[in-house]
């Protein structure tokens, strides 16, 4: 076996600081691919968030939908249209549109987003909402997303420390600002495009938006009977309904978002750039570090080669030291990526977390990257002649 060999492991540690030097660049480098990799996990999770926590078996957008940030409302009548299908149990209905909150402490206004829906029964899971909906039939009456970024204020805060929070919205078109109470929390939290969340009821948010028609709505949530198969759904509705709306599954509804976040922002091809770049940049440190490594041993290779050692040999020790590398260079990239996730998460509010399959990916990645480095560096070793070095 290779890793019975220590002739590779005694070539690493003889120079220490060398050693040492060469771990903190490859853990350097798998800190920046789990830093990309993070927050690119985040952008997809914290944009499709709301997708995931709405009560509905299909979903109905309109067919200029290119993301949940960007308006793009249809006539209500095609949701109701839906009801007229077999299969179909129930509709409902969900606006949504960015304001401005005054922050009630600094008078400064940011933009939040605002979800409204008829409070005569729950359309999200989350369990705040599922047990106090209805005191949003009470006119004015909103909930406040307590994972929001701080620049709103200590509304969360003041809440539960039960002290009466009153606020006011702003429409992007209104001057006068609409005068609102704090009756509940809930648990949404931020993406790259929204910084706080507020849900309201219909009627509620028909008074923010003045400009608005109630006939127009953002998302259309459709509820299936029991033993209904949706793929029979899906296709019947997306067969006879017009083009200017689109029927999808949840799944279909949150790739979508990815898609778009992924294909046609600016933000999601830097991501991926970024982490096409920090495997080039591990490739090159690593490839400076054992051909330098191979360089200072090069007379104990042509040694090993006099003596009748084959290039097999040699390379197999070199490729052992790129696997020693990986490994012991991903276990503090590893530990301190875990520290950063915590800062960058409590920093910005998003879902920047370690799972598995960051691990892995990042892991199998620094194999490949330090087993690339050792097939580059040992060009030298294949082409070695003990003739000339002695």
């Amino acid at each position: 076996m290779i890793l019975n060999i220590p002739l590779a492991w005694l070539q690493l540690a003889k120079q220490r600081v060398r050693f040492f030097v060469a771990l903190a660049g490859i853990a350097f480098v798998a800190v920046l691919m789990f830093m990309q990799i993070g927050f690119q996990d985040a952008l997809y999770a914290s944009a499709t968030q709301l997708h995931k926590n709405l009560q509905g078996d299909l979903f109905l957008i309109s067919s200029q939908y290119k993301s949940l940030t960007s308006n793009q409302s249809f006539s209500r009548s095609r949701l109701y249209q839906t009801l007229g299908f077999a299969g179909i149990e129930s509709v409902d209905t969900l606006y949504v549109q960015f304001a401005k909150l005054k922050n009630p402490i600094n008078g400064r206004k940011y933009p939040i987003y605002i979800l409204g829906f008829d409070p005569v029964k729950s359309i999200f899971k989350l369990p705040e909402i599922q047990a106090d909906f209805k005191l949003l039939q009470i006119p004015n009456q909103v909930f406040f997303d307590r994972a929001s970024r701080l620049e709103f204020g200590p509304i969360a805060e003041y809440y539960q420390q039960n002290k009466p929070v009153s606020m006011e919205i702003f429409s992007y078109f209104g001057l006068v600002g609409y005068k609102v109470k704090v009756s509940g929390l809930f648990s949404l939290g931020p993406s790259f495009g929204v910084d706080g969340n507020l849900i309201v009821s219909s009627s509620t948010f028909m008074r923010i938006f003045t400009e608005r028609d109630a006939n127009k709505i953002d998302i259309g949530l459709i509820h299936l009977q029991p033993g209904a198969n949706p793929k029979t759904v899906l296709a019947n509705l997306s067969a006879k309904l017009p083009k200017d709306v689109i029927v999808m599954t949840r799944k279909e509804f949150i790739d979508f978002e990815k898609s778009y976040w992924t294909l046609r922002t600016p933000i999601g091809f830097v991501f991926n750039l970024m982490v096409i770049m920090g495997f080039v940049v591990g490739v090159i440190v690593v490839y400076q570090i054992l051909y330098s490594n191979i360089s200072t041993h090069l007379v104990e290779f042509a040694t090993l080669k006099a003596m009748g050692f084959k290039n097999k040999y040699l390379l197999r020790v070199v490729f052992q030291q790129a696997l020693i590398l990986a490994a012991l260079g991903y276990i503090p990239g590893f530990a301190i990526s875990l520290g950063l996730y915590d800062l960058a998460k409590n920093v910005t509010q998003l879902p920047v977390t370690m799972d598995m399959e960051k691990a892995l990916i990042v892991l199998i990645s620094a194999i490949l990257m330090c087993l690339i480095s050792g097939f580059f560096s040992t060009n030298k070793l294949r082409n070695l002649d003990p003739a000339e070095i002695f």
